[in-house]
């Protein structure tokens, strides 16, 4: 299979402008050239996905659950959606509620998307806190994008009383923390917050944000997913499950002496 130049595999996205994706397709085609194969990018919000089956060898759904329409067009058709390729959440939420308590903070919080936050990983952070005696604080509801992190948190800074307020949150994305992190600066008023997120796209790391995560091994993750699509092979518990801490500013919430006192990045409110 790997030497068949005319492999077709289609790549279903219905976000194309998110960081995420963009890191997601880079890697499919790298991989995908590098076995011999090519990709086609289908807008999966249109009907456009269902005349070019003919044309696909296989064909994998960046996010979400693909669309019963596709799927009965797609016949026998090998296809997969990454979200049944699950990252271990819980570990991801449990190593970054017992990063932020290290800290010292004593009130933790999260911000989730409105479509809801993975199970485990919440289940994940709040078994870290029980560990310490915490509980989790009621979860900030937001959209996917940074706009939505923005007036979430901010919403929540005007009408928290500043004694009460959490001391740190984990965000369900990058996205999620960039806009997070922005609220804090622009409320000021002395308000602290330390900001850390599941999701590591290139943006997490530049000199603006320093956004500590949990990394998630997205070119495994892409292996794994085309080994199952081309070849019928699976690893179910392999490395494409588990990710690792990329510690940076964000978590700290205040700025400290050292490299830190010397950086342009959020935290520094």
């Amino acid at each position: 299979m790997y030497n068949n130049p005319c492999q077709l595999v289609g790549v279903l996205c219905d976000d194309i402008s998110h960081p995420h994706t963009a890191a997601l397709l880079q890697e499919l085609h790298r991989q995908l050239n590098a076995r011999g194969g090519k990709v086609l990018l289908v807008d999966a919000a249109t009907d456009s996905a269902r005349p070019l089956v003919p044309l696909l060898t296989a064909a994998i759904q960046l996010s979400g659950p693909i669309a019963p329409a596709f799927r009965a067009a797609a016949g026998r058709m090998p296809l997969l959606a990454l979200d049944e390729l699950p990252f271990d959440d819980f570990a991801a939420g449990a190593a970054l509620g017992e990063l932020l308590l290290a800290q010292g903070h004593q009130r933790i919080g999260y911000l989730q998307q409105a479509n809801g936050a993975a199970a485990a990983r919440l289940d994940g952070l709040s078994s870290a806190l029980a560990a310490a005696g915490k509980t989790l604080h009621a979860p900030l509801i937001a959209g996917r994008d940074r706009e939505s992190g923005y007036q979430t948190v901010m919403a929540y800074l005007k009408r928290a009383r500043a004694a009460e307020r959490i001391q740190a949150l984990l965000c369900d994305s990058d996205l999620l923390a960039f806009g997070a992190l922005q609220a804090v600066r622009d409320f000021g008023q002395g308000a602290h917050l330390a900001v850390a997120a599941v999701g590591d796209s290139e943006e997490a790391a530049t000199s603006t944000w320093h956004l500590t995560c949990w990394a998630q091994p997205q070119a495994l993750r892409v292996a794994e997913a085309l080994n199952r699509l081309l070849l019928n092979r699976a690893e179910e518990d392999g490395a494409w499950r588990r990710g690792e801490l990329r510690l940076r500013h964000s978590h700290h919430g205040k700025a400290l002496l050292g490299e830190m006192g010397q950086c342009g990045c959020a935290i520094r409110h």
